[in-house]
């Protein structure tokens, strides 16, 4: 962390694979840029090579190499996608998936440089990325939704203005969609975002999350909370005993689960024909093994 970009842009192999999946593993987006851009890039024939290797034996060496000699791609393509206001570092991490699974499927006997194969796998990564997080409520949930969006996002003005009738009318048949499509889409990235939360300590500084809670009956993290109680007092409860041999079980239920005055461990001992401090350790054991059973059920 402490180290300068310049000596991170050479940084060892194994260095930048592991910030293949952290980007910021390396200290900054900055540095992490430089020793993507270090890497050496393959000719067409150790591509090929390369490729052959991972295709037909599985050889995860071909597949770094693959991968590392092309991250500078997927660097550039996520330059693309800086106006939606995600961090870079994520997107170049959701594009190296892509990239990654590009590689996976690579077929150099098809005579497609690896560079043009994985364009698409980096793009769709990214935009499904996107869509997940630009927006807390997701704005497009089809596939023809997803390619409005992002032609929409492009060609709509830089100033962020209100699409008119007439540009609506045109994107409409440059897309080759409905112009209705093309005002819900709008009307959805128009938007305003805000903080759920407060971005400080200030008691005065109220933020929706203090007050889009319903403290009802009905609010659902209090309806989870009381039906994950009544489980585990019903059918987890039951469902535990039942796991319990006939002596443990009757144990824990005369001594526990009895409306009334249960049995004493006196009571127990005198029946099963063992000492008081035998019946407390099969007691013992058995609440252990239920909190068990209990907790892997909640």
């Amino acid at each position: 962390m402490t180290q300068t970009s310049q000596s991170l842009a050479l940084a060892p192999a194994h260095q930048l694979a592991a910030a293949v999946s952290n980007p910021g593993a390396l200290g900054t987006i900055e540095a992490y840029i430089s020793a993507v851009n270090a890497q050496p890039m393959l000719s067409p024939d150790e591509e090929v090579e390369l490729g052959r290797r991972l295709q037909q034996g599985a050889d995860l060496e071909a597949a770094r190499r693959l991968i590392m000699s092309h991250l500078r791609l997927v660097v550039s393509i996520s330059r693309q996608y800086l106006g939606y206001g995600l961090p870079h570092a994520d997107l170049i991490q959701e594009g190296n998936i892509g990239l990654m699974k590009a590689v996976k499927r690579f077929d150099p006997e098809r005579g497609v440089r690896l560079v043009s194969f994985a364009v698409h796998w980096i793009k769709a990564e990214i935009h499904e990325y996107v869509v997940r997080n630009w927006r807390l409520v997701k704005i497009a949930t089809t596939k023809a939704q997803r390619k409005l969006f992002f032609n929409l996002r492009r060609m709509r003005p830089e100033d962020g203005q209100t699409l008119n009738p007439d540009e609506i009318d045109h994107i409409a048949r440059e897309l080759n969609v409905r112009p209705q499509d093309v005002s819900e889409m709008e009307l959805r990235m128009s938007g305003g975002e805000f903080a759920l939360e407060s971005q400080n300590d200030d008691e005065d500084n109220f933020a929706p999350i203090a007050y889009l809670s319903d403290e009802g009956e009905f609010e659902p993290s209090q309806v989870l909370a009381e039906r994950a109680v009544k489980t585990l007092e019903g059918e987890g409860l039951e469902s535990a005993l039942e796991q319990l041999d006939p002596r443990s079980r009757r144990i824990i239920e005369t001594r526990w689960l009895q409306d009334d005055k249960g049995l004493t461990l006196h009571d127990l001992a005198a029946e099963y024909g063992v000492s008081a401090e035998r019946i407390r350790q099969i007691e013992v054991a058995a609440m252990k093994k239920m909190r068990g059973l209990l907790q892997s059920a909640a």
